[in-house]
């Protein structure tokens, strides 16, 4: 029973971290010419949330589960279509609402590990690997939370 409640958890989490690189993917491009010094950190998400995805694959590989590589949860698909939209819309400054988006993942995704963590329902191996995510995720959170620092920025 442990384990099908450990590969339960394993697997929304990585529908959470596709969440990130699908999110991740629709922000590329759109903000580096207003944020430039933001840009290597971004990077460094991208390529942390892709580690992340191999490791709870293996994770959940090694459990005997069979991981969707590519599936993003309802609430992650639902978000990207909603700041698709409100990307459409002329604004004065979409640069700062992207990175506005990209702090709301990543706080939503805070909350996911969490809680998973919490669950009790993660081995122990799992839960090293998952508490170690959850201090990266923590790091870019604030780094893109501190938007006060770009707001000179603004148009």
């Amino acid at each position: 029973m442990e384990n099908t409640k450990t590969i339960a958890t394993l697997t929304e989490l990585l529908h959470i971290t596709n969440d990130r690189i699908k999110g991740f993917e629709n922000v590329e491009g759109k903000v580096w010419e207003s944020y430039s010094d933001l840009k290597g950190e971004y990077d460094k998400m991208i390529s942390q949330s892709k580690i992340m995805k191999n490791e709870i694959i293996n994770l959940i590989t090694e459990r005997g589960g069979n991981p969707d590589e590519e599936a993003s949860s309802f609430a992650g698909s639902l978000h990207r279509t909603w700041i698709d939209i409100k990307n459409s819309i002329p604004k004065s400054n979409n640069d700062k609402e992207t990175l506005e988006n990209v702090v709301f993942g990543e706080k939503h995704a805070i909350e996911a590990y969490d809680n998973a963590l919490k669950s009790g329902d993660l081995c122990n191996e799992s839960s090293t690997v998952i508490a170690e995510q959850l201090r990266q995720l923590r790091i870019s959170y604030h780094q893109f939370n501190n938007t006060e620092h770009y707001k000179s920025k603004e148009d």
